[in-house]
């Protein structure tokens, strides 16, 4: 029978005193992009399968389209396509090589990442209003 050994470690559970490094924030946000992105696909295609439909589903698709709240999600499924977009390329670039894997140019380029996405963002809300 063997003995169990206790481990004393720090816990913290006061979440407002963690404080992620940029590389973990840009890390998270690619990964929930990409669920925002799949959940999307369904409203997408719901939407253009209604608009080519008939004459009537376009006209009704068309209507879904001018609400405030409709145009909000658009804009935001938009800039989780934009920022997984960015993120991706950021990877792949690390990947193949043309950026270092250190914590400066990884701090740099999450940083560059956000900077573009807020740029598409604005363009995306010119688009969709």
């Amino acid at each position: 029978m063997g003995k169990t050994v206790k481990k004393q470690r720090p816990v913290n559970l006061d979440l407002q005193t963690i404080q992620f490094p940029v590389t973990a924030i840009a890390s998270i946000l690619h990964r929930v992009s990409g669920v925002i992105m799949f959940i999307a696909i369904g409203i997408l295609l719901w939407i253009l399968g209604l608009s080519l439909s008939s004459a009537e589903g376009y006209i009704q698709a068309t209507a879904i389209m001018d609400s405030f709240i409709v145009k909000f999600i658009m804009w935001g499924i938009l800039t989780a396509l934009a920022y997984h977009a960015i993120g991706g390329i950021r990877h792949m670039l690390m990947d193949f090589g043309y950026l270092d894997e250190t914590l400066a140019v990884g701090k740099l380029s999450a940083n560059v990442t956000f900077v573009i996405t807020i740029v598409l963002s604005i363009l995306a809300g010119v688009l969709v209003w």
